[in-house]
């Protein structure tokens, strides 16, 4: 045997005994597509334009119906996707080359064991990788558009944040430039023509992973020609937390300006109104992809994810347009997925996050998860209808605040610390917007509990039972034993890593309560409140 033929026995080997599924009973294993908005909620009516996409994935498949993103902010939660880990963990916390947004200490640290590159690495899929990456992708102090993440075998990332025109794709580490011409430069339907292109001309031996990641909703929202007047009887939805005073908040929520004046409601009817008609692109690019699976008699061997990185809110405690937040209108995300062994039209309420993508897309492939650092769980069973999973019942959320440290100079009466204030000087976050939340769903309870890292060391509590829209905090009036025992498991989730992370939560039935652990050294300092001195 010729020493090549002996390296690639020794090569198929490993995969065999990494990635056995599938190899092993020389069924062709799944493939899967992973779709990611940028910015799109799913409590404001944010599914409600991609029709198609209802029908070809939600209607073909599983809608989550609580799904969540643990950090309401681009580059920390794409992190967490590629990484299935919390923010903590992979140390990406807001979207700045200096908060490890694509820095050369991501590049070293994490991106060698994302799950894409395990999937290529380790269980032979071909990957392909279209659209915006992490918001600081390109930098030149990061390598530019010269460095391709370990992984993808074909690579077109654009350059920093989402655009539709005007941009830089990195196509395999070279440059492309595009400019402003809707047949050939339009961001949405370039990713479309590059995924069909892909399943076209891909090998046909190995399974494939693709991962479209569009710039749709993200502001600048600019709509494609034929959809520039669509919606045009659409506004934001006047739901209870719309245009009122945040009390019993954060003191970045009370700061808003109650009643927002004409000029910002406007603004962001404008802005929901655009958001819409980007989408209806996204539209079209999952048909166009579904389709071209269905003609390659691929789809029935496919697996489709659609989720977004965050939500947002429009008007909400007046707050006029953006994320970052903790309530549920920037957290909580569409996830809806199809592919094999997942029955039609089905809903599920169980308690999910995006650190879960990464090990149920490397369990789909047949990798061993015990051999992962990750935070999250694999969504398999749950797809697959198994009535026995013993599931999570809360997860954490995690925002570290970002502020100028000069005053703004369109709002020079703010002052230092705060970033985002626009319009009408309205800010949107501040470096003591810094906080760290559980999120519970039970059989019994449906609560958030939050801690703010300021001077106050304020807490948020909300039970979502009897106030869905989060409008009176009830931290003073909770019972004394849940709240030190909220405190104690957001400690302990603050800490936590890989299986850790997946301990029973407060109202869990599994789960003990010891009072002695809550001075105990656990990498967060505890914290003792009571009610009477919130």
């Amino acid at each position: 045997m010729s020493p090549a033929a002996l390296v690639r026995g020794l090569a198929l080997a490993a995969l065999l005994v990494l990635c056995p599924a599938g190899a092993a009973r020389q069924v062709r294993r799944p493939n899967v597509v992973l779709i990611l908005t940028d910015d799109q909620d799913v409590c404001l009516g944010g599914m409600t334009p991609l029709k198609k996409t209802n029908a070809l994935i939600a209607q073909m498949g599983m809608t989550f119906l609580n799904a969540y993103v643990p950090s309401a902010l681009c580059c920390p939660s794409r992190a967490s996707i590629l990484t299935g880990k919390y923010p903590h963990n992979h140390h990406v916390v807001n979207n700045t080359l200096e908060g490890n947004c694509s820095s050369k200490l991501w590049q070293k640290i994490q991106e060698p064991y994302t799950f894409p590159a395990l999937l290529k690495t380790m269980c032979g899929y071909q990957t392909f990788f279209a659209g915006k990456y992490l918001n600081e992708y390109g930098a030149e102090d990061a390598g530019g558009v010269g460095h391709v993440p370990p992984g993808w075998s074909f690579w077109y990332a654009l350059e920093k944040n989402s655009k539709y025109y005007n941009y830089t794709l990195s196509v395999n580490g070279k440059a492309r430039r595009h400019g402003e011409n809707y047949s050939v430069d339009y961001l949405t339907d370039v990713l479309a023509n590059m995924s069909l292109d892909f399943l076209e001309y891909k090998s046909n031996f190995e399974p494939f992973f693709m991962m479209i990641s569009t710039p749709a909703p993200h502001s600048p929202w600019t709509a494609a020609p034929q959809y520039t007047n669509s919606f045009q009887n659409v506004s934001a939805p006047r739901n209870s937390n719309f245009n009122i005073h945040g009390k019993n908040k954060h003191w970045l929520i009370r700061q808003a300006k109650t009643p927002m004046t004409n000029s910002s409601i406007q603004f962001l009817d404008d802005a929901y109104r655009k958001r819409w008609q980007t989408l209806l692109s996204v539209d079209d690019l999952v048909e166009k992809l579904v389709k071209k699976l269905e003609l390659n008699g691929e789809l029935d061997n496919t697996y489709i994810f659609y989720t977004s990185d965050n939500g947002f809110h429009t008007g909400q405690f007046s707050l006029p347009i953006d994320k970052r937040q903790l309530y549920e209108f920037d957290i909580k995300v569409p996830l809806l997925v199809r592919g094999p062994g997942i029955k039609p039209n089905q809903t599920n309420k169980m308690l999910v996050a995006n650190i879960d993508l990464g090990p149920t897309i490397l369990d789909i492939a047949g990798y061993d998860l015990n051999k992962t650092q990750m935070d999250g769980m694999s969504l398999l069973p749950l797809l697959r209808g198994d009535k026995n999973e013993t599931w999570r019942s809360d997860f954490l959320v995690e925002y570290q605040g970002e502020g100028y440290n000069g005053s703004d100079p369109t709002c020079p009466g703010l002052g230092p610390g705060v970033t985002h204030c626009f319009p009408d000087c309205v800010c949107e976050d501040s470096y003591n917007n810094t906080y760290a939340c559980v999120r519970t769903l039970s059989t019994s309870w449906d609560l958030q509990y939050c801690e703010f890292d300021d001077r106050e060391v304020f807490v948020e509590v909300y039970n979502l039972t009897a106030d869905p829209h989060q409008i009176n905090n009830i931290a003073k009036t909770i019972d004394q034993e849940i709240l030190e025992k909220m405190n104690y498991r957001l400690m302990m989730l603050q800490s936590c890593s890989g299986a850790t992370c997946r301990t029973p939560g407060v109202f869990d039935p599994r789960y003990r309560f010891d009072p002695r652990l809550m001075f105990s050294n656990h990498g967060v300092r505890a914290r003792r409140f009571s009610a009477q001195s919130l």
